[in-house]
């Protein structure tokens, strides 16, 4: 088990253990599509269905069409009225749905799709991922790297903790000073020390700080403006001699500052105003900008033992009122030993939340950033080796050079507690893929691809050779992207991911679906809309309700585009008698042309013939010998309706 001493606090007082990822914008036409007579199918789809005529295939491509093109909030509607058809749906659905309600922060309902999503689909990671948030040790395996943890030569049999960079030299608390004993550990009490950066890389010549900073009490955890002048530690309540306790006896911690004079001594020093002697406040990190300190305290509105807390620093110096950072990362335990790094993580120590035992290390990656704009935050366990089953504290890291420290009374030290040293692992990843055409897979070169990061910014552009494929290189690690692929008379295909926290090469393929058609003289508007049958009951030709849907994209193509003419054709398969299957085809052709005229359109723009079976698209004539070697999907294929343009723009098709 681990142990819990508790370093310079009593009963009651802060308890601090010794074991102390712009939205992306939607690529906008370049040409007048009225003038060139192209045709977006989104758009019909869109119009079509703001019309009320829906089906499962036009909600599927309408939905996805917004959620490829990260217009979350359009996708989420559309999303939730192909739920409402409660059909059977590929899970994948499920998954983009939660997604987009996530995006316009539903989290309850997304939570509920997800959930439906990992149960469609036990085998998915990322079902499994939202379920598995119980198992945190298997999320703490997860999130174990491969680091050589080493024990730092200037520790002692004492306790030797809590560090930090100061130019050259590593500054750290330890009871190596001899002296007055603290009576709860029977060991002397801390004091600030510095251990000067060797040419190797080590650490040594360790010395004691300045009287000025130094007390016969404790004094430990250090932080430093970036203009290295200003000094802000902890130190027990007391202060121009005077020691001091608060209502109950205690003798609590506070933060004082310390300003670097011309003959480079740390002196003025005085305590932060929000300091008291009814709480603790202590273990100080600032953040690279010099605008924000963080720090540990059990003041008034702390959720649990001690919480993390921020303070402004003015451009004058002076600080502003703390603010809890709130149950995104504060318990009903501690929360103590923050440390903001330069990229805007925030790591902190805690037995709150799901750990190896003890205090362990967590980590809130971009935090800052976050916080600013109000988004919502992980809190993620660090892993092995930095966390162990003892505790695991103190944790800060250089990202210039590389070098990372943290303290663990973990077994196998050479004391109490000791500091441990490790160097953070370089991580470039490199992401690259191919682009092709979603229906035939053909390679798309030429296509433009463009990198962005969580927010929508962009970071890198590329344009895809003539082998269609795209690489970026040098991508941080643990970071949220989206990479989008772009052509012309292609919709765009983009993906979100995220890069690990071990480098590694990421492959991902763009697949691009034609979206821009040219409409010409004897195309088929059937094949362009994705027109499959025109569906009829038996032996009737009355317009379904199932059919308008797909005649109101015809009617809006119709409407589009003035000058187009049509001529509507309905074709049967062979069963039945050819003088039936032409009656009938006929009569179907002449009601699609009756329902287009209702709503709108001249009558001689169109006309309409039925073609029973007399032009079958293979060879399932019901002859005896081929019609046995047919199937009902092939059968199908011949049971068609065709919308064939006869002229657009003064253009005539030449069969007509």
């Amino acid at each position: 088990m681990k142990r819990h001493k508790i370093i310079f606090i009593l009963a009651l007082s802060l308890v601090f253990s010794s074991g102390f990822a712009q939205k992306g914008k939607v690529r906008q036409a370049n040409e007048a599509y009225d003038n060139l007579a192209y045709l977006k199918t989104s758009e019909i789809l869109l119009e079509v269905a703001e019309k009320g005529y829906t089906s499962v295939d036009l909600l599927q491509k309408l939905a996805n069409s917004f959620y490829f093109n990260n217009q979350m909030e359009q996708a989420a509607k559309w999303y939730g009225e192909l739920m409402a058809k409660n059909e059977i749906l590929d899970p994948e659905y499920y998954f983009r749905y939660a997604q987009a309600l996530k995006s316009v922060e539903n989290y309850e309902e997304s939570d509920k799709w997800m959930k439906k999503f990992a149960d469609a689909d036990r085998s998915d990671l990322r079902g499994r991922a939202f379920s598995s948030t119980v198992d945190y040790l298997a999320m703490i395996d997860e999130a174990s790297r491969e680091l050589e943890v080493k024990n730092l030569d200037i520790n002692t049999d004492v306790s030797d903790f809590g560090t930090n960079q100061y130019q050259n030299q590593l500054i750290f608390a330890s009871s190596r000073g001899g002296g007055k004993k603290y009576k709860w550990n029977e060991q002397p009490y801390l004091d600030l020390f510095s251990a000067e950066k060797q040419d190797n890389g080590s650490y040594g010549n360790v010395e004691k700080l300045d009287s000025e900073i130094n007390s016969k009490y404790h004094e430990s955890t250090v932080a430093f403006t970036p203009d290295d002048m200003v000094m802000y530690f902890t130190r027990n309540n007391y202060f121009n001699k005077k020691y001091k306790k608060s209502e109950d006896g205690t003798n609590r911690l506070k933060l004082f500052r310390a300003t670097l004079n011309d003959d480079g001594e740390w002196d003025d020093i005085e305590p932060v105003h929000f300091n008291s002697d009814e709480y603790s406040v202590a273990h100080p990190t600032i953040n690279v900008q010099g605008t924000k300190l963080y720090f540990a305290s059990d003041m008034e509105g702390t959720l649990g033992m001690s919480d993390i807390f921020v303070v402004d620093i003015n451009e004058d110096g002076t600080l502003g009122e703390p603010e809890n950072l709130g149950p995104n990362l504060n318990t009903e335990g501690q929360e103590t030993f923050p440390f903001i790094n330069s990229d805007g993580d925030l790591y902190l120590s805690s037995n709150g939340f799901n750990g190896l035992g003890g205090l362990d290390v967590f980590v809130i990656r971009d935090f800052e950033n976050k916080k600013e704009l109000s988004q919502p935050m992980a809190l993620e366990n660090v892993g092995r080796p930095i966390n162990s089953p003892m505790d695991d504290f103190g944790y800060y890291e250089n990202l210039g050079t590389k070098e990372g420290f943290f303290t663990s009374n973990r077994d196998g030290g050479k004391g109490d507690d000791d500091i441990y040293t490790f160097t953070v692992p370089e991580c470039a990843q490199v992401v690259e893929g191919t682009v092709k055409d979603k229906n035939t897979l053909e390679l798309l070169p030429g296509a433009v691809v463009t990198l962005f990061d969580a927010e929508g910014n962009k970071l890198q552009e590329v344009t895809a050779g003539d082998d269609a494929t795209y690489k970026f290189e040098d991508l941080a690690c643990e970071t949220e992207f989206l990479i989008r692929g772009e052509k012309a008379t292609y919709a765009s295909d983009e993906k979100r991911f995220s890069t690990p926290r071990k480098k590694q090469k990421l492959e991902i393929e763009l697949l691009l679906e034609q979206d821009e058609v040219e409409l010409e003289p004897c195309a088929d508007l059937a094949k362009i809309l994705d027109i499959p049958i025109i569906y009829f009951d038996f032996d009737k030709f009355n317009i379904r309700r199932d059919a308008e849907v797909e005649l109101q994209k015809v009617l809006a193509v119709l409407n589009k585009y003035p000058t187009m003419t049509i001529d509507i054709r309905s074709h049967t398969d062979c069963r039945g008698t050819a003088s039936y299957n032409e009656r009938l085809s006929n009569n179907r052709a002449q009601s699609t042309r009756k329902y287009l005229i209702k709503n709108g359109v001249e009558a001689d723009r169109l006309t309409a013939k039925g073609y029973g079976e007399s032009r079958l698209v293979n060879d399932c004539g019901c002859e005896p010998t081929n019609d046995s070697n047919c199937s009902e999907a092939e059968h199908q294929l011949n049971r068609r309706s065709e919308f064939i343009i006869t002229g657009i723009n003064g253009v005539k098709c030449p069969e007509n």
